[in-house]
């Protein structure tokens, strides 16, 4: 018989505790506080734009918050305070340079400023009613063009006139006009204007501001009417002939509201959240607005390749009978050539099954697929984008010939060059490792990227010719280098790290056999005086022969006590048995605490974790809880065979993701775990979101099979070992009601042995230390009490 645990009884909420604390130098309340008791790490690492400082928040005085500071490249280990004076100067991310990267537009606060780089002078051109956004130098550099108001407007630089070169209104046009304010509405509009003189001043100040704006504006027959859509991704061909744009049709679902009961007013209060999977949020039409002859091309997909194509899946319902149709496509920004006389676009089908890049013949809005990716699973990967996995790779090279975008066709996120008239395809980095945000020199002549080409748990940053070639590592450290080239190429700015290091700052000159200098030190002498274990990146057989990559943690032969426990990350796409110090360091700190007191730790990069290519990704379609939970039972198999774990002392535990994969091994694989934390966990995935599931288990009024085998509370009669489930009630995330209906059915089949702690403050990552350590007590002691006996 196992030892039965009991949460809320005070013994056993302090002598567990106690004991283990004894044989530690950590503790929870210790690893669970603050952060802050850690040091100081920089974050948010910038460069100025003459690329003489390196600006980053950093906190050494331990204030309450983080300060701004630089270095200078000249002298980089002193380390000084920025005022809030330069701080305000500070020259705001994005802009565009001119082509000799003598001049940079940009906005700031709304506004548009030229930076002139000789001078080292700002100007201000514009301040409008509207917040500008997007500004682009043109071919013509005189010019240069901007988004504001739903519409794109042209500055010259030497005359200074502001002219509106697309003519796009909200609503229809029987909606123009004014809306004309009641009786009461403007007798209460007028005395309030009477009584409050910056208000009124504020006002004339606005109709002043858009009289000018509207004298600007050429009156144009052709208006384009919005309707009920919003404009998206607007922008304008270099040569000002053409504008790209998508139109977007809000379809919101029934949201799910989260009621926050210790709202500061004293009341319940509902908190808006997301709805659940099968609610696609919106559709997407895109259009081409052509300049010269004033009009607008709506752009049809019907033609593109396999539109209408059946998934795979629908084989296994054969009593359904499913219609062939075009399905709904998302696009993404148009790609204009750098001379304006040809365009790209991303496509990608709403199931995510197909992604195409589209030519767009720019005399009649028509388009032509040139590549197709399909994957029966779906599309993902780094730059291949969607939802959580960043933005895709897409753009021209100055040839006006050669596009570079990413795929996976080799299984692994590689770069790849396209030439649009001849359709050669070139992969420019073959190989089994990712390649991550890449981007074109300066001079157009190189490529910098980052890949995980030495190592699937490193990161180093690289250098290729354009047309691909030689690729030159460019940082040398084991771990992570996360690196910001300085504006004119000269230096690396990397905030580097490795799996028992937090994050420092690094300077280094762009070559490879440059010396890295370590510009902070941030560790407090607190967290410097234990010795934090580097934990063995290792690889174990899975039962279908893959090699799972693993972070194993094993404890001193004299304090060993034959019990082991299996960490489970969240995110399921996330990447965890690495180099570097890893975002779980709560969990990578607990798992010292867990060694020191006598367990085997081990850390899983099972099924469906990043960083492994496309295999491993999809590894999980249609069956979460299926080869994902299948790698964590072959984990504990390798501990048995190989590091002597007792069978019968093995717990489980993570949160999110990993709280799923946790619930699913105490209800199907009662004989490999004794205890598990369930922690935030998603116990219904028909009740998640839908970017995110209907990827990977399709959408379960189609594919019910997928959701029922993937979902805890279908099996949840299997329970037998010791269940602590711990979840946040104002979780906006997965939210509170997943695990209140799971507490339901674990009542009514009579369940006994589980636990349930909530944290009436808390959304889906926790933030107060209370909470932290209230729950990880909670866990100590599951293992303690479950596994040990204690």
């Amino acid at each position: 018989m196992r030892p039965k645990y009991a949460y809320f009884k005070v013994i056993f909420l302090v002598i567990p505790f106690f004991l283990s604390a004894q044989q530690s130098d950590l503790s929870v309340e210790k690893i669970m506080k603050d952060p802050e008791w850690m040091g100081t790490f920089p974050n948010s690492v910038r460069w100025g734009i003459q690329s003489e400082n390196v600006y980053f928040e950093y906190n050494p005085e331990g204030n309450p918050s983080d300060s701004l500071y630089k270095i200078n490249v000249k002298n980089p280990k002193d380390i000084q305070k920025v005022s809030l004076a330069e701080g305000r100067e500070l020259m705001p991310r994005g802009g565009d340079f001119n082509e000799s990267r003598s001049k940079k537009v940009y906005t700031d606060n709304g506004d548009l400023f030229v930076y002139d780089m000789k001078s080292e002078k700002k100007q201000e051109l514009l301040d409008l009613p509207f917040r500008i956004d997007d500004p682009m130098f043109l071919a013509n550099e005189n010019q240069v063009s901007f988004e504001a108001d739903n519409n794109i407007f042209l500055y010259d630089l030497k005359t200074g006139s502001l002219k509106q070169i697309t003519n796009i209104e909200s609503g229809s046009e029987k909606d123009k006009g004014e809306r004309k304010l009641s009786e009461k509405d403007e007798w209460i509009q007028n005395e309030n204007l009477e009584l409050l003189g910056i208000v009124n001043q504020r006002k004339e100040d606005k109709e002043s501001s858009m009289a000018y704006f509207e004298s600007v504006k050429e009156k144009e027959d052709f208006t384009f009417y919005l309707k009920d859509r919003e404009v998206r991704d607007l922008n304008l061909s270099p040569n000002a002939r053409y504008a790209g744009f998508s139109l977007i049709t809000r379809e919101r679902g029934k949201s799910t509201n989260v009621p926050n009961y210790v709202d500061e007013s004293g009341y319940t209060v509902n908190l808006p959240a997301r709805s659940k999977v099968g609610d696609m949020e919106y559709t997407a039409e895109l259009a081409l607005y052509d300049l010269q002859k004033d009009t607008v091309y709506m752009i049809s997909m019907d033609n593109l390749p396999g539109i209408d194509d059946l998934p795979d899946y629908t084989e296994d319902y054969p009593d359904k009978e499913w219609k062939k149709e075009a399905r709904e496509v998302i696009p993404s920004e148009v790609k204009f050539s750098p001379n304006g006389e040809k365009a790209v676009v991303n496509l990608r089908s709403t199931d995510n099954k197909d992604r195409w890049i589209a030519s767009i013949d720019l005399q009649n809005g028509k388009i032509k697929s040139i590549e197709r990716q399909r994957d029966e699973a779906w599309l993902a990967g780094p730059g291949i984008g969607y939802t959580y996995y960043g933005n895709e790779t897409l753009g021209w090279l100055p040839d006006n010939e050669h596009i570079y975008f990413q795929s996976e066709e080799t299984g692994y996120s590689n770069l790849y060059l396209l030439n649009v008239n001849t359709r050669k395809k070139t992969n420019l980095t073959p190989g089994d490792y990712e390649v991550f945000d890449p981007f074109l020199s300066n001079d157009k002549k190189h490529w910098y990227f980052t890949s995980s080409m030495v190592h699937p748990g490193e990161r180093h940053f690289y250098k290729m010719p354009v047309m691909g070639g030689n690729m030159e590592q460019l940082t040398s450290m084991t771990g992570n280098n996360d690196v910001d080239l300085s504006p004119d190429e000269k230096y690396m700015a990397i905030t580097y790290s490795y799996m028992n290091k937090p994050e420092e700052l690094f300077l280094k000159k762009t070559r490879a056999n440059a010396e890295a200098i370590q510009v902070t030190s941030g560790q407090s002498e607190e967290f410097m005086a234990y010795d934090w274990r580097e934990p063995e990146l290792i690889r174990f057989e899975a039962q279908d022969g893959a090699m799972v990559p693993a972070r194993l943690y094993l404890p001193e032969a004299d304090v060993k006590n034959d019990a082991a426990v299996v960490f489970v990350h969240g995110a399921g796409y996330l990447q965890n048995a690495h180099k570097w110090w890893s975002n779980y360091f709560r969990e990578y700190m607990f798992h010292n605490l867990l060694t020191d007191l006598g367990y085997t730790v081990i850390d899983v990069d099972y099924r469906g974790s990043a960083g492994y290519g496309r295999d491993w990704r999809t590894g999980i379609y249609r069956h979460m809880g299926g080869k994902d939970l299948s790698d964590q039972v072959d984990a504990v198999n390798y501990l048995i065979e190989n590091h002597d774990v007792d069978p019968e002392k093995v717990g489980i535990y993570g949160g999110s993701y990993g709280g799923f994969i946790t619930l699913m091994a105490m209800f199907t694989e009662a004989d490999t775990f004794n205890a598990g934390a369930a922690l935030r966990s998603v116990t219904d995935w028909a009740h998640y979101n839908h970017g995110y599931t209907s990827n990977i288990l399709n959408e379960p009024s189609q594919d019910p099979i997928a959701y029922r085998r993937s979902s805890p509370i279908y099996f949840a009669e299997g329970l037998e070992g010791d269940l602590l489930i711990a979840h946040g009630m104002v979780d906006t995330n997965v939210h509170f009601q997943d695990v209140v209906r799971l507490a339901q059915r674990l009542i009514e089949l009579g369940k006994e042995d589980w636990e349930m702690a909530v944290y009436p403050v808390e959304s889906h990552g926790f933030i107060e230390p209370s909470s932290w350590t209230d729950e990880y007590r909670r866990i100590l002691e599951l293992f303690n009490e479950s596994l040990l006996g204690k």
